[in-house]
């Protein structure tokens, strides 16, 4: 026997269970964003290494120790896995000039990569759906996208599951003003601050605010606040998109310490967690990020988004026993050779006419077959045997309703169906 090859650790396989869930969920997340008027683009998973150094940040961890990259046989070209999305959405539209002819909203999904320690909820490929909209600078453009989200966790079911965290972290002057005094406090707690903590005193500060080391937490409490060194232009914008959340009944919080951990944030950022996914609590994030189009070449624009971890977001929609429609509408019990090739025939003129149907395709007895259509999720089981066959009357148990069976003219079996699913 040949030895086994399994996946790569944290690279995994969805099972058709769980994969109807996941489709459940992006069928709702399309139509809430068609909705709102966002066009879906497709992005390559592999672009060059230096699009993620130049936008994500060289001194975040996911450049520093995180990426897939290597270089290219052929000609040498540094290249990486995508580990985000923002970046490749923000190339894509430099490259193809999107924005020429005025603002415009995408979204996109599909794997990221990150090589990270591997927890439930954390993979070393994952899946995102993200938001980007560009070329819009008012504070409504930002409390659209978190309204939306808004929207979409009411239509899974999951309101009451998660929870809204949002801040400002200004304008880069403003960011640089105040690195200035966190480094200042930081220095003088050196004897607090862990090994990651040092490390990133210089090179990004503001992440050690995002730390859970509880030894640190009371220091961290102390430390200076960012919303409080913030431009009068910022503040009012925050103030904004505050004040349009209320008005929509949007609930949230304001955290002092949520700064994100990617370099090319400024003004809103925010976090939609959990409490029920233990320590991978954040299950939404994004926020404002207006210097990144210039900053990867294109000319200055506006943008804000986010993205949705989509696996975090099964796993409680797993919990919450969401209802799917993907299953068949029609199940056909069939019983004997003649009855099957009848039962293809039955089947294709029903799916021509828009119906979801399984064909039992193995011999088994008329009461396995029946638990088979039960298991289905059917609604209906059509049921055709010999008899059947002879007088052209098919049975048609009504499995979801009262378990009646009837029996229907062949020509008439369309009609019948439809006033019943």
């Amino acid at each position: 026997m040949a030895n086994k090859i399994n996946s790569i650790k944290g690279f995994y396989d969805v099972d058709p269970t769980r994969q109807k869930i996941w489709r459940h969920f992006e069928s709702i997340c399309l139509s809430v964003f068609d909705q709102y008027g966002f066009e879906e683009i497709g992005l390559p998973v592999i672009e060059s290494t230096d699009l993620f150094e130049a936008g994500v940040g060289t001194h975040t961890d996911i450049v520093e120790k995180e990426m897939y990259s290597w270089r290219d046989k052929l000609n040498n070209d540094k290249l990486t896995l995508r580990p985000e999305g923002t970046a490749g959405c923000v190339r894509a539209v430099v490259e193809g000039s999107l924005t020429y002819n005025g603002p415009i909203k995408l979204f996109y999904r599909g794997p990221m990569f990150r090589h990270e320690n591997v927890q439930k909820g954390r993979q070393r490929q994952f899946h995102q759906l993200g938001i980007e909209s560009f070329g819009f600078s008012d504070a409504s453009s930002d409390a659209e996208q978190i309204i939306m989200l808004n929207r979409l966790w009411k239509k899974l079911g999951l309101e009451k599951k998660i929870h809204l965290e949002i801040n400002s972290i200004g304008d880069a002057n403003d960011r640089e003003n105040y690195r200035k005094k966190l480094i200042q406090f930081l220095e003088k707690n050196m004897d607090i601050l862990d090994d990651d903590a040092k490390r990133r005193l210089h090179s990004n500060p503001l992440r050690i605010l995002d730390s859970k080391n509880p030894k640190m937490q009371d220091m961290i409490e102390n430390a200076p606040k960012l919303i409080d060194h913030m431009n009068e232009e910022a503040r009012d914008h925050f103030k904004s998109v505050c004040k349009i959340l209320e008005d929509n009944k949007v609930n949230f919080t304001v955290n002092k310490r949520l700064v994100r951990g990617l370099d090319y944030y400024n003004r809103t950022v925010f976090e939609w967690t959990t409490t029920e996914l233990g320590s991978q609590g954040t299950v939404a994030g994004g926020g404002r990020y207006d210097y990144l189009v210039e900053k990867l070449g294109g000319k200055p624009t506006t943008a804000c988004g986010f993205a949705i971890g989509i696996e975090r977001i099964i796993l409680l929609l797993e919990k919450n026993n969401p209802e799917s429609n993907i299953h068949s509408d029609i199940y056909i019990v069939n019983l004997g050779n003649d009855a099957r090739g009848k039962a293809f025939t039955i089947a294709e003129m029903l799916r021509d006419n828009q119906y979801k149907v399984s064909v039992n395709l193995d011999s088994g007895s008329f009461k396995s077959q029946m638990k088979k259509a039960d298991k289905s999720n059917a609604k209906i089981a059509v049921i055709i045997g010999e008899d059947e066959l002879k007088s052209r009357l098919i049975k048609v148990k009504l499995i979801r309703q009262d378990g009646s069976q009837i029996e229907v003219a062949e020509n008439d079996l369309v009609k019948f169906l439809k006033d019943k699913i």
